[in-house]
């Protein structure tokens, strides 16, 4: 399979596609709580520190306000055509990622996720497709994990965080997850929660706004530079907030592959690399995406909104539109490229022999 996609004329039947957008399971919350109720006590208080409390608390208010866009199908549905999207991939709410879970727990709170993602979008089946997740932080679990999501449930793929305690997305106990991704032909989506600054980022709501980021930047660095993507070149990943400050700043990674032996652990300048991942157009303003379109690629872009939070959009389609891109350029942002990605999932893969 070619690692490209290819940008088509636009078609008055083609659907409109949102690949971000997000799914609360308070159930599994309460059940996760219940069954650890110190480590979720600990984690709770991390998520404390990291955000200060003037952030945690206007969360909490947003969350609150926005329960029934996070939880309700037919609320989903209502304003997935109020913003003109034909399609979901619905991924759940990183906070459901529990990093810091044991082994048993954690494989028990990822089979959960992934059935009650897999039951939300089966209401509708024609307008939504879904992600699962995986304990990244025990990588001898993750692959079980996948095949649960995608063989066991028929999700499109898995949402992955960008690191998980001492796990980072370049180590060597992941490969096996990698290889079963490419095999699968399933969805890989980066997303962070959570910033290792930790408390310096715990004012102005910097945990987010430079967290996400920053990230997003770092886990995909972790990627190239230690050669996952040469040993897997067949990667289905998508990163979400346009893959945060990596792609429009990979100067400066390209001269340290050029100068530092170190650095060289992948086979080509990092800023290559662009072609072989895929990104959300979730970066806010029109010459942001005109720079990511002009990094990565108009076949590498497609539409986000981190549906239904504030830090997403909900006029994506104008979003989109305004930047002022060639036809087919937008076409593919909006449709053409989900549509391609997608396309792996017309039948139903096998489990592992």
């Amino acid at each position: 399979m070619s690692t490209e996609t290819k940008t088509t004329e636009p078609t008055m039947t083609d659907p409109i596609v949102d690949v971000h957008a997000h799914l609360l399971l308070p159930a599994l919350q309460q059940a996760v709580s219940a069954r650890d109720p110190e480590g979720f006590a600990a984690a709770q208080a991390l998520e404390a520190r990291r955000n200060g409390p003037e952030s945690l608390a206007q969360s909490g208010r947003m969350i609150g306000e926005r329960m029934p866009l996070l939880t309700s199908l037919d609320a989903r549905l209502a304003e997935m055509d109020r913003q003109g999207v034909d399609v979901q991939l619905v991924s759940p709410s990183p906070s459901h990622y529990y990093p810091w879970a044991g082994e048993e727990l954690a494989a028990w709170a990822s089979h959960e996720a992934n059935r009650a993602v897999a039951e939300h979008v089966a209401g509708a089946p024609e307008r939504l497709l879904g992600l699962g997740l995986v304990p990244l932080q025990h990588p001898h679990l993750v692959v079980a994990a996948l095949e649960d999501a995608v063989v066991a449930n028929g999700l499109a793929g898995v949402e992955l965080s960008s690191f998980a305690g001492d796990v980072e997305l370049s180590d060597e106990r992941l490969e096996p997850f990698w290889t079963r991704a490419e095999e699968l032909d399933a969805i890989v989506f980066l997303h962070p929660f959570g910033c290792s600054l930790d408390e310096r980022l715990d004012r102005f709501y910097l945990s987010n706004t430079v967290g996400q980021p920053v990230e997003n930047a770092v886990a995909l660095s972790h990627l190239i530079f230690s050669g996952v993507l040469d040993r897997h070149p067949r990667l289905r990943l998508v990163a979400a907030h346009g893959g945060g400050y990596l792609p429009t700043f990979l100067g400066r990674s390209d001269h340290a592959w050029q100068v530092r032996p170190e650095a060289h652990g992948c086979r080509e300048l990092p800023s290559s690399y662009l072609r072989r991942l895929r990104f959300d157009s979730l970066v806010h303003t029109p010459g942001s995406l005109r720079a990511l379109v002009e990094a990565a690629g108009a076949d590498r872009v497609l539409l986000g909104t981190d549906y239904p939070f504030d830090m997403g959009v909900d006029d994506p389609v104008e979003r989109v539109r305004e930047v002022g891109l060639a036809e087919a350029d937008e076409y593919a942002i909006l449709s053409g490229n989900a549509t391609e990605l997608f396309r792996a999932f017309s039948t139903a893969p096998e489990p592992a022999s």
